[in-house]
């Protein structure tokens, strides 16, 4: 202490002094930031309603492509039983690729392909029904298409 000074005599209660109040779980003065403790329960209650939102979101994308999928496997399986009946079928003629043509049912069964499509033939069909058109691609396989 300085000269001529006298000791400072602290006049509160050193029981109500803090050596270190910024490390006390509590607001020491009246102006102190209020401390509140935390609600775990609404904090995982919170997170796990946002990780079930974005895995909801990810499980509906994923259950889309795999419909998109689906559903391009179901056309490829289309496309395989049509070209299986148009090779199997009568034709007259050595088809050309890039050209479009028409396979029918015949009576008996069987299966014949045209380059007529069913509306040339007029009123009534000479075969028992129409089964597809298809487009003959380069590699040989048929594109059936939708009318």
């Amino acid at each position: 202490m300085m000269e001529g000074s006298e000791d400072f005599i602290n006049p509160i209660d050193k029981d109500k002094v803090a050596e270190n109040p910024g490390l006390l779980p509590y607001a020491h003065t009246v102006g102190s930031a209020v401390i509140r403790p935390e609600d775990k329960g609404k904090i995982k209650g919170k997170s796990l309603l946002a990780m079930r939102q974005q895995t909801d979101t990810q499980l509906l994308q994923l259950q889309r492509q795999m419909q998109t999928l689906i559903e391009q496997a179901q056309e490829i399986q289309q496309r395989i039983q049509v070209s299986e009946m148009i090779y199997d079928a009568d034709m007259g003629f050595e088809p050309l690729i890039g050209q479009t043509y028409y396979l029918f049912e015949k009576e008996d069964g069987g299966h014949v392909l045209t380059m007529i499509s069913p509306a040339e033939w007029g009123k009534k069909l000479p075969y028992k029904a129409f089964v597809a058109k298809a487009f003959l691609m380069a590699d040989h396989t048929w594109k059936i298409e939708k009318d």
